[in-house]
C-alpha cells in the first residue's frame, strides 16, 4: 500500500531549504518534520536530503523525487478544491487584470458570480491591456487575448473566438467593399492593439499591415466609429453581435476571417497560486467550457 506520510514535510523542506522554516510553514515542530522526512527516506531506501549544520540541500534523488511529488501534490490540492469549492471559505482580495470587450461583457459577470459564492472574498478587477508584473502588483491572474509571447508564464485556454471584419453600409457605399484582405491597404481601418491583421486564405495565413486615423484599445469606441462610417474594423464576432443585429454594421471579407483566436487565463506559477486564485481559475474554466462565439 502506498504511503503519503512525510511527503508534505519533504516538499516543505525542499522549498524552504530548512527544517525550521518548513516547520513554520506547516505549523508543526521542527522535530516532527525531521522525523517524518527521515521515515520517508528510510521507506524509500535512499537519502533525499544532504544535511549539514548550516544548510540542507537536495540530493540528485531528492531533486527527482521533489519534481514528481510537487506535481502530484498540486494535482491533489486542485482535485480537493474542485470537489469542495462550494464549501471552501475564501477571504482576502482576488486581483485580476483583464482587457477587452469580452472581459467586460462576459468574464467580469462570471467573476461576480464567483464572488457571490464567497461572501468574505473581495474582488479587484483592473481593466487594461498592458503587461503586468504579477508579483510586484499582487495580481493573481490576467485575462489576455490572441497570441502570447513566450514569457515563461502559465497560460490556460479559456475560449476560442472568431474574428470578423465589419463596416457600416454608408462607408461601403462611399468607399466600396473590399474583396480581398490586400484591398484594406486602400481603406481607412479602425485599429485596436495591432496594425497587422491576420487573415486566412486557401494558401494559409495572410498578414496585412493596415492604416487608419483611429487607434484605441476600447472596443466600444471602435464599434461606434465604425457605425459612424469612419472605417473598417476587425474584431471578435461576440463584440460586434449587437451592431450586426440592428443593421448598423455588416460583414466584409468573411471568407478570409480568422478562426479560433484564443482568450487565455495567464498567471505566474501554478504551484504558488493562492486558493482563491486556483478556485477562481477552475470556476472560469468550468463556466466557459461550452461557450461559443456568437
Amino acid at each position: 500500500m502506498i504511503s503519503f506520510e512525510g511527503i508534505a514535510e519533504f516538499i516543505a523542506v525542499a522549498e524552504t531549504q530548512g527544517f525550521s522554516s518548513a516547520a513554520r510553514r506547516l505549523g508543526v515542530s521542527t522535530s516532527h518534520v525531521s522525523r517524518r522526512v527521515s521515515a520517508l527516506e528510510s521507506s524509500l531506501g535512499t537519502a533525499l536530503l544532504a544535511r549539514t549544520t548550516r544548510k540542507v540541500r537536495l540530493t540528485e534523488a531528492g531533486h527527482q523525487y521533489y519534481r514528481r511529488c510537487s506535481e502530484l501534490m498540486f494535482g491533489l490540492e486542485e482535485a480537493n478544491e474542485r470537489v469542495s469549492s462550494e464549501h471552501v471559505k475564501l477571504s482576502g482580495t482576488l486581483r485580476v487584470s483583464a482587457a477587452g470587450e469580452f472581459a467586460e461583457k462576459f468574464v467580469a459577470p462570471a467573476l461576480l458570480e464567483f464572488a457571490a459564492l464567497h461572501p468574505e472574498l473581495s474582488l479587484d478587477i483592473d481593466f487594461n491591456s498592458r503587461m503586468v508584473n504579477f508579483v510586484e502588483e499582487g495580481i493573481d491572474f490576467s485575462i489576455r487575448y490572441g497570441r502570447l509571447s513566450d514569457s515563461g508564464l502559465v497560460a490556460r485556454k479559456l475560449v476560442n473566438r472568431n474574428l470578423i471584419a465589419a463596416a457600416s453600409p454608408e462607408y461601403l457605399k462611399q468607399h466600396g467593399t473590399p474583396q480581398h484582405p490586400e484591398d484594406l491597404r486602400d481603406h481607412q481601418c479602425l485599429i485596436a492593439n495591432n496594425d497587422v491583421w491576420l487573415f486566412q486564405s486557401k494558401d494559409g495565413p495572410m498578414e496585412v499591415k493596415v492604416k487608419g486615423k483611429l487607434k484605441t484599445n476600447s472596443a466600444r469606441s471602435l464599434i461606434k466609429a465604425c457605425q459612424l462610417g469612419l472605417g473598417i474594423t476587425y474584431m471578435p464576432v461576440s463584440s460586434l453581435g449587437d451592431a450586426f443585429n440592428d443593421g448598423s454594421l455588416q460583414t466584409v471579407l468573411e471568407p478570409y476571417s480568422t478562426k479560433d483566436i484564443t482568450t487565455w487565463i495567464v498567471y505566474a506559477n501554478r504551484k504558488y497560486l493562492p486558493s482563491r486564485a486556483r478556485l477562481a481559475v477552475n470556476f472560469l474554466l468550468e463556466y466557459f467550457k461550452d461557450w461559443e462565439e456568437s
